[in-house]
């Protein structure tokens, strides 16, 4: 996993919980620490890190991990605004995804590894992005998907219809916008 996800995390504890509480993360979770942005680390340190908050929090890792994208996104809107400009709205920055936004993060990570999603709408309220990664972080994503929203100034609701960690192939997030 790439640094920059790590520097997000550990400035998303910081910022709500104090530095203390990311030592004690670190700590917990046998974790390095030290996180350049354009380094690579082993995928079990995030995975260690989302354990030691769950058991500290007494929280489902799914819970941290929605938490996390819900916190990222604003972070990642700062630090590169160029790559949400050309969207206005939710719907259109994830059906970008693909074809725009994560050719955009491979030239700015090489080596970084992003999910791929599929994606059907047959309402106008409504978008299914299928999600495939061998990570399976389908909760980050839907953290993502809200902090989107959010940027967007947009109120939705993801429910996942289908999980990876439940047997499916695949998981199936189905975004519904909210009047």
């Amino acid at each position: 996993m790439k640094g920059i996800i790590f520097n997000l995390l550990e400035e998303a504890v910081i910022e709500q919980f104090g530095d203390g509480v990311w030592e004690d993360l670190l700590a917990a979770s046998g974790a390095g620490g030290v996180y350049t942005s354009l380094g690579s680390y082993p995928d079990a340190e995030a995975v260690a890190l989302v354990g030691a908050a769950s058991a500290a929090l007494d929280q489902p890792a799914a819970d941290v991990l929605r938490w996390f994208g819900m916190t990222m996104m604003p972070r990642f809107v700062d630090r590169y605004a160029a790559l949400f400009a050309p969207h206005g709205n939710t719907r259109e920055f994830l059906l970008a995804l693909n074809t725009i936004i994560h050719p955009e993060v491979h030239k700015l990570y090489p080596g970084a590894v992003c999910p791929h999603f599929r994606y059907q709408s047959s309402e106008a309220d409504r978008l299914t992005l299928g999600y495939n990664s061998p990570r399976r972080l389908c909760a980050l994503a839907e953290g993502l998907i809200l902090g989107a929203a959010a940027h967007y100034g947009e109120q939705v609701r993801v429910e996942q219809e289908a999980c990876m960690h439940h047997g499916a192939r695949a998981c199936e997030l189905a975004v519904r916008w909210v009047s």
